[in-house]
């Protein structure tokens, strides 16, 4: 079992495709996540994206988009190990801070994709 197992849901109230769009350039996984390097394993199109993870973490991540009602429900899975043999309170640090980091992500890309759609309105699209 891996020692950092972050799960994280966010609901963006904007299409599947353009929550993917967020995500599709590598140049976005290197702001969203410095320290990982990140090669997809399975492209998944407006499904989402899953990478084999190494770096400060070796293990895998998962990003999945599900349609639900007017917009996506973002789930995020972030399943790897610390290198070395990493103690109890290392390992709690890191979960505790890359919950954080997975929020903060997916809270960006709600403020910035919804761009202050309330819900229930159409989003107007690119």
């Amino acid at each position: 079992m891996p020692s950092v197992d972050v799960v994280d849901e966010t609901f963006l109230a904007v299409p599947p495709a353009v929550v993917a769009a967020a995500f599709a350039p590598p140049s976005a996984w290197a702001e969203f996540w410095p320290d990982l390097t990140l090669d997809v394993y399975a492209d998944r199109g407006t499904q989402g994206l899953r990478w084999t993870v190494a770096g400060a973490l070796t293990g895998t991540m998962e990003v999945w988009l599900e349609p639900v009602l007017d917009g996506t429900l973002l789930h995020y899975f972030l399943r790897a190990d610390l290198p070395g043999d990493a103690s109890d309170k290392r390992v709690r640090r890191e979960v505790r801070r890359r919950q954080l980091a997975a929020k903060e992500v997916s809270l960006g890309l709600k403020s910035t994709l919804e761009d202050g759609r309330p819900p229930g309105i159409a989003p107007v699209l690119p």
